[in-house]
């Protein structure tokens, strides 16, 4: 049970019941507290904090009213699953604060978020054959410490894997594995240095951006345009590193054309520095021939190259790599060594033997065919019921699209109404840099874990929703 902490000042204008609602829902939003948690009893919390069961029940009603909390008959007050990733813009207030709107997350039936994947596909019977196999033949072994950048049988296997689909060309000695892009780029700040000036695409991932900032001095958000990240704002900017996602630009979703990846390349040697290439869902391209990575195209060493199974796989296994130059793996070694291994060694056993005996080549086609038929069923959808209102943004690869509305919203209003009528699609000013002044109407929908029905409910809501 966890436990409840707020100052309550009882001199205050504002109600008790106001300040230790209020305090549950900056907790929930910062993740103090977890979804699907459970809150202290009425009982449990009066006694702890010396107030009266009337103000607690007072509180948790108006928590369960704004969709914070959900009541279940004899059991309890739990918090709801919300994506805390819409609370994060600094210039996007929470949809339930406008004009005093609110809606219970409880009546969502249609949630476009980016980060979900189609979870029904997973493999569950043979992931489960095959951990088990791992844990029989390994007799124990797994329940070690493992080596520090990962198990050397995944790191084998995922560098013949990336030579294969993307032109990646390493050795297993230089493959780190991490619990997740964000603690390996955290890893990678301290290996290149944090007195370098470290650049990111504006908009791009505010995952990375968080990361980025609160470990390096100083840092320089680059503009984008319709080839990816703007060169002469990258010349200009002082900077020595750059993070890119050039297969498929987050948010925007372009795919940076080899005239720009090789100028980024030269740029890159000139300056003696680093490009940081995440390569997060480059197994979905839907239109056009792949393009060779910016790591199989540089000859001198200075890209790193970043990818993940969270899009590919579940983003609950948390394995993802990075992929040093050689001399920035001595670096790793003087600084990481001592480090243990933060993804389970089991999840890379199983991983290994998904991959090892062919079954991840399989599981990606199969992926490829369903998310390429759902997009297929958006793009319709959309076409159809909103004709030449929208304006359909990143289309050709990954699983989500941007959407620019042209019926005098503005994007808050996007949201809000949006929400009304049970459904959630997100602000794509979460995804700029602070010091950007954003006042275009577009969303952000992610499909990947939605069915086909789902996405077509959604789109004829958003039609009522936005009198399109």
């Amino acid at each position: 049970m966890i436990e409840l902490t707020p100052v309550l000042n009882t001199k205050s204008e504002k109600p008790i019941y106001i300040q230790l609602t209020n305090y549950i829902k900056k907790e929930i939003i910062a993740g103090s507290i977890q979804p699907k948690e459970k809150l202290p009893s009425k009982r449990k919390l009066s006694q702890h904090l010396g107030i009266s069961l009337n103000t607690i029940q007072a509180s948790y009603d108006q928590l369960c009213a704004e969709g914070y909390v959900r009541s279940i008959q004899r059991k309890g007050y739990f918090v709801t699953d919300l994506d805390n990733s819409i609370f994060l813009s600094h210039n996007h207030p929470h949809p339930q604060q406008i004009n005093n709107r609110k809606v219970e997350s409880t009546n969502i039936k249609v949630d476009f978020n980016v980060g979900r994947v189609d979870l029904e596909k997973f493999p569950y019977t043979l992931w489960r054959k095959l951990t088990i196999q791992s844990l029989y033949e390994d007799q124990g072994e797994l329940f070690n410490f493992g080596h520090p950048q990962g198990e050397l049988s995944l790191r084998e296997v995922i560098v013949k894997h990336l030579f294969a689909s993307r032109g990646v060309r390493c050795s297993a000695d230089q493959v780190v594995i991490g619990a997740g892009t964000q603690q390996l780029i955290s890893q990678l700040c301290t290996i290149i240095g944090i007195n370098h000036v470290f650049a990111f695409e504006n908009p791009g991932f505010n995952g990375t951006m968080a990361v980025i900032k609160n470990q390096i001095n100083k840092t320089a958000a680059i503009p984008v345009d319709e080839d990816g990240i703007n060169m002469n704002a990258l010349r200009q900017s002082g900077a020595s590193v750059i993070y890119v996602t050039p297969s498929h630009q987050f948010p925007l979703g372009m795919v940076m054309p080899i005239s720009r990846r090789i100028d980024l390349l030269k740029w890159a040697h000139e300056n003696k520095g680093y490009i940081i290439e995440d390569d997060y869902d480059g197994e979905f391209r839907y239109k056009g021939k792949p393009i060779p990575s910016l790591q199989g195209l540089d000859k001198y060493d200075n890209v790193i190259y970043f990818g993940s199974f969270s899009k590919s796989l579940i983003p609950s296994i948390r394995i993802s790599y990075m992929i040093l130059p050689p001399h920035l793996i001595e670096r790793y070694e003087e600084y990481f060594s001592i480090y243990k291994q933060a993804a389970s060694r089991l999840h890379q056993d199983t991983l290994f033997r998904f991959m090892k005996e062919g079954y991840w080549d399989s599981h990606l086609n199969k992926m490829r065919t369903i998310y390429r038929k759902k997009q297929h069923t958006l793009i319709t959808s959309i076409t159809n019921d909103f004709g030449n209102q929208v304006n359909i943004i990143g289309e050709k690869s990954g699983l989500h699209i941007i959407l620019e509305v042209s019926n005098e919203m503005v994007e808050e209003e996007l949201v809000t109404s949006a929400l009304e009528v049970g459904v959630k699609v997100y602000p794509l000013s979460t995804y700029y840099d602070e010091s950007t002044k954003h006042e275009e109407s577009k969303v952000i929908l992610g499909y990947g874990g939605l069915s086909e029905a789902e996405i077509i409910e959604g789109i004829r809501l958003l039609k009522t929703a936005w009198g399109l």
